[in-house]
């Protein structure tokens, strides 16, 4: 009997031990205890600095994002102590003042706090969410854009009905051109407009009208009689998606002024402190389904147009002026790395640091924001492999991090080392690109399963940045690649449209030389090779399981898989007909389904897994339907995962982040030879 208890002590012993390691790499709870810095704006001074602490609330299932203060030395403290979401933080022209969306009233409305007394209030009262907050020149007003509902009653009215009869609901009528957006639904009758509220509270004023939206950032010239702002107010809008210019509205009179005039997208105008320049993104539509964002400036009046980056083959991302109204900051990714930059006006540019992102926790997406102060002092979300975004502050070329939010939640964790992976194309000897996510305790002598990991877009980028998914895959014991193949972007122009009218194709062939120059280290099982993605991945997935059979399985996540069935049912199909095929589903259907995965799951035999959105209207659940049946008629091992009140961002829930990673790695475990 003592033998007995002592085995069983032993056994119990060891479970703890196992346990123990199990808290010791990030897990699929852990999601819930991720934070993340988004939006810094930094006091004009420089003094301190506002930000949004955005975390997951466990309880609600949702991100929450709150304001809170930072100074220079790192020290915080929370900006209003309300249990409410905040969001959008903009300093008056004086810095007395800070705007902000709050829901602390019981739905989203501008407030104020006062930096003197640190009391903040409500001066609205919304029937709908503000966005995009902008202060007069002189702190008076404060601009801001806003759905306008614009109710119209059905065609049909039936007769006959008793009263008290319950009858079902009446039919959706639906007659606009766009009528359903991913993320948002079916969109209501009404349209986005810009309004006028003083900001010592009071009744807001509308000053556009009309059936356009009216959106976007909003700048103030510098005489506070005009407000600026991009919209495309073509009577032929729904043909010339892209084709949007900066106009000007009069504060006064509603009157508004066409600024810009040239074929394609105009956006983002901001005035320079001085007021005597506009600087804006924008550029000369090619076609092409990718094209580069650049840096523009013209006068206050709209004359002397020019382009700023003309030598910078990099789309701008984000740009801000510097107090002396002589040059701007912006930020570009290069290789898969967020940087910051500061160009003059006549276009001499100079870099001052890299890892500007982190704000995808989920997937290595670039992405991050910047704010610079009087004394040009930069403060900027900073990304980092083992880390969701982070604030640092960039002084004079110095940089010193100031936030450490994750400590708590991942400090003690042991998570995946990230590694450069370079090699060349087997095709054209192209320079490629990606990196490699290594499993905790990882010990090169033994032999490790490989999961491919897929971005999408296909115009996005992956890159040194931390992201939940890669962390839980590694600490399941996989190693995990991704790239960036041909059409990614980071690399400039030519690169990203190798895959124009021609996707998927080569990078196809770009990804299985990376999964070849991962095996070449000598510690992957050949055997043992699994390949997932979501969105373009998701094409390329299956795209891959059609054209070969080396991985062992394969998930497809939120798939195109028949780019004639996709134009014809995606949101934005009015774009995707021209800018990513010669022309009409109908009169191109040779083209459209030589692209299509469809056309070759008469080839699949790997066991393949859909998941995708149940609400996603990017890439339509029929898409993942059609793969899902034709897998069934075609005799593949196949399932389907239909995520509960979602979009195309499935991780917009942290829940059904967890629920995406936990299925995928149901299904590779399922077939993962575990000896």
């Amino acid at each position: 009997m003592k033998h007995t208890l002592s085995v069983l002590a032993g056994l119990l012993l060891s479970a703890s031990a196992v346990a123990d390691d199990h808290q010791q790499y990030f897990q699929l709870e852990d999601v819930f205890t991720l934070e993340y810095a988004a939006s810094p704006t930094i006091h004009p001074s420089g003094d301190w600095s506002v930000f949004v602490r955005q975390s997951m609330d466990i309880n609600n299932d949702r991100k929450l994002g709150q304001l809170w203060q930072v100074m220079p030395d790192g020290d915080m403290r929370p900006l209003t102590g309300d249990k409410a979401n905040e969001s959008q933080p903009v300093w008056s022209p004086d810095g007395k003042r800070l705007a902000f969306v709050s829901s602390a009233t019981g739905s989203p409305q501008i407030h104020i706090y006062w930096v003197d007394s640190g009391q903040h209030a409500a001066v609205t009262a919304l029937t709908q969410s503000p966005s995009n907050l902008s202060w007069s020149p002189d702190g008076e007003q404060i601009a801001f854009s806003m759905f306008t509902p614009d109710a119209k009653p059905n065609p049909v009215s039936l007769p006959g009905k008793p009263k008290g009869a319950e009858w079902t609901e009446a039919p959706k009528y639906i007659d606009k051109d766009n009528y359903r957006y991913d993320g948002g639904g079916y969109a209501r009758d009404g349209y986005s407009h810009i309004y006028v509220v003083p900001a010592k509270g009071g009744s807001p004023r509308q000053l556009t009208e009309g059936d356009y939206n009216h959106g976007g950032s909003l700048t103030w010239t510098g005489d506070g009689e005009s407000i600026l702002f991009s919209a495309n107010r073509r009577e032929d809008a729904f043909r010339q998606p892209t084709n949007s210019e900066i106009y000007q509205v009069s504060v006064n009179n509603g009157e508004i002024t066409q600024v810009t005039t040239r074929k394609g997208p105009d956006s983002s105008p901001s005035v320079s402190p001085n007021g005597e320049y506009i600087a804006y993104l924008g550029n000369d539509d090619s076609g092409k389904s990718f094209q580069i964002t650049r840096l523009h400036i013209m006068n206050a009046d709209g004359s002397d147009k020019r382009v700023l980056t003309a030598d910078l083959d990099r789309g701008v991302t984000g740009f801000e002026w510097d107090n002396d109204s002589d040059s701007i900051y912006f930020s570009y990714d290069d290789h898969g790395v967020g940087y910051l930059a500061r160009t003059d006006l006549d276009g001499d540019m100079d870099t001052l640091t890299d890892r500007v992102g982190g704000l995808s926790y989920s997937r290595p997406y670039g992405g991050g924001d910047f704010s610079v102060a009087e004394d040009d002092r930069v403060l900027y979300t900073l990304s980092n492999p083992l880390r969701p975004a982070e604030l640092a502050l960039w002084d004079d070329g110095e940089t010193e991090q100031l936030t450490y939010l994750n400590e708590d939640a991942l400090g003690h964790k042991q998570l995946a080392r990230v590694e450069e992976l370079n090699y060349e194309s087997s095709v054209d000897g192209l320079d490629l690109q990606g990196w490699v996510a290594y499993p905790p305790d990882f010990d090169p002598g033994k032999k490790y399963p490989l999961m491919l990991e897929i971005h999408g877009g296909p115009h996005t980028n992956y890159g040194p940045r931390f992201a939940a998914e890669i962390q839980l895959f590694a600490a399941a014991g996989y190693v995990v690649l991704y790239t960036n193949p041909r059409g990614s972007t980071s690399y400039g122009e030519e690169f990203a449209n190798e895959i124009s009218q021609n996707y998927p194709s080569h990078d196809y062939d770009d990804l299985m030389d990376g999964v070849d120059a991962v095996i070449e280290k000598g510690f992957i099982d050949e055997q043992e090779l699994y390949v997932t993605g979501g969105s373009g991945g998701g094409v390329l997935t299956a795209w891959i399981v059609g054209h070969t059979d080396r991985f062992k399985a394969a998930v497809v996540a939120k798939p195109v898989i028949n780019w004639y069935s996709f134009v014809l049912t995606a949101d934005m199909y009015n774009y995707f007909y021209q800018y990513w095929f010669p022309g009409l589903p109908w009169d191109n259907m040779e083209h459209y389904m030589k692209y299509s995965p469809i056309s070759y799951v008469g080839n699949v035999t790997t066991p393949t897994m859909l998941l995708t959105g149940e609400n996603d209207y990017r890439t339509p659940m029929s898409e993942t339907e059609q793969y899902y049946q034709a897998l069934k008629l075609a005799g593949v091992e196949t399932a389907m995962v239909r995520i509960q009140d979602s979009g195309h961002g499935i991780y917009a829930k942290p829940s059904n982040l967890m629920n995406k990673v936990a299925y995928i790695l149901h299904w590779f475990d399922k077939y993962r030879d575990e000896d």
